[in-house]
């Protein structure tokens, strides 16, 4: 099965852990497709129909993100708006995501302690997951990196970066 990949990171070359995390899928080229929607949509004009087509070439999908402000960034938001189209994700006929498989990966610059004391980073993206099952995909558990703002050890970003692609592989 082959998977794909779906970065929405608005710098990533700036990033230690969503760009490390692309550096280990990279070299499963075979099973793994990225696609950069920051790189692909710099004027933020989403192809619709373009999304939709790859969207249908795959049955496991990963969407990967960081959290800004204990929510998702803006190219995120916005291609799950016009995607995910009524009659075509959901709705009467809106079935062509039904039964495809979808998980969640975020980095996070707050350590696990500062997100659980207030929501759990599951209640937080409860808004996300919910609209993916109701377009029939299959939530599949998160991956989390938390603390990228807290200056991690490289190895521990690696480590991370590892037990990403064993569970997506």
């Amino acid at each position: 099965m082959k998977h794909l990949v779906i970065v929405t990171h608005p710098n990533i070359e700036e990033s230690r852990v969503n760009k490390t995390w692309i550096d280990e899928l990279q070299q499963h080229e075979d099973k793994v497709s990225i696609h950069q929607l920051y790189k692909e949509y710099p004027d933020l004009n989403i192809d619709v129909a373009k999304e939709q087509e790859l969207l249908l070439n795959y049955d496991s999908i990963i969407i990967q993100f960081p959290l800004h402000w204990f929510n998702t960034p803006f190219l995120f938001k916005k291609w799950m708006d016009e995607v995910l189209t009524y009659g075509w994700a959901f709705g009467p006929e809106g079935d062509k995501l039904k039964g495809k498989k979808i998980r969640l990966s975020v980095s996070t610059g707050g350590t696990e302690e500062t997100y659980n004391s207030f929501v759990s980073l599951e209640e937080l993206l409860k808004s996300v997951t919910v609209s993916f099952q109701y377009c029939g995909l299959e939530m599949l558990p998160l991956h989390v990196f938390y603390g990228a703002n807290d200056n991690p050890k490289f190895e521990d970003i690696k480590v991370n970066s590892k037990q990403y692609a064993d569970l997506i592989l």
